[in-house]
């Protein structure tokens, strides 16, 4: 497992992050770092998602600023233009998965089936994005699905909480979470940062605590 995976590893959960305007990038960057969570997963769903990632990576140097929801080749070379260190996929495209394998770029992507696992597993990949995980079955799914590939680890998204975060944590399988739910673009929309920073605060201690325990 490459050590960009294993720094999102020790994070517990990483922040996915949905930004309509850049001009916010900055105060949801210095909401992340003051609250412990120095990562963040930039949906490729808005236009403000290539700068917002620029200005993340050049103002917040060691933060993990990667690049999600990237459904081309040519996203992904913009996303890694910009400063994306890493590449998060919704599905298996695998045009989008060699080209980063290809390059060296870490890539994330998303596998429910086993189908889609064993394309994952015949490239060398050990982490896979599960999405969206409660829809699908959340925990019991993926532990069904990964019995099979005993080298596979899944970063569940979509419907993860600080409800279930603590299932999903005390999972050998799971890397990590990825979560919305600190982060919301209401939240961002708004500039309601200081809430941001309470809630990745509150996340990084549920972590702890779950690892703790």
């Amino acid at each position: 497992m490459s050590e960009l995976m294993k720094e999102i590893e020790q994070l517990g959960v990483l922040p996915v992050v949905v930004i309509n305007d850049a001009k916010h990038a900055t105060g949801l960057g210095k909401a992340l770092m003051n609250g412990g969570l120095p990562a963040a997963e930039v949906t490729f769903r808005t236009e403000a998602a290539e700068e917002s990632i620029a200005i993340l990576a050049k103002e917040f140097p060691s933060m993990l600023v990667g690049a999600g929801t990237i459904l081309s080749v040519e996203q992904v070379k913009r996303a890694v233009n910009a400063g994306a260190k890493f590449i998060v996929t919704p599905g298996f495209d695998e045009e989008v998965v060699d080209y980063c394998l290809e390059h060296k770029i870490p890539v994330v992507p998303g596998c429910i089936t086993p189908s889609e696992l064993s394309l994952a597993y015949k490239r060398g990949m050990e982490v896979v994005k599960f999405f969206p995980a409660e829809p699908m079955g959340g925990l019991n799914t993926i532990k069904a699905v990964a019995a099979p590939f005993t080298t596979m680890r899944f970063m569940p998204t979509g419907g993860v909480s600080l409800a279930n975060l603590e299932s999903y944590l005390k999972n050998d399988k799971i890397l990590c979470c990825g979560g919305s739910w600190l982060v919301k673009s209401s939240y961002i929309d708004h500039e309601e940062f200081d809430t941001i920073e309470r809630l990745v605060k509150e996340t990084v201690e549920a972590v702890e605590k779950i690892r703790k325990g």
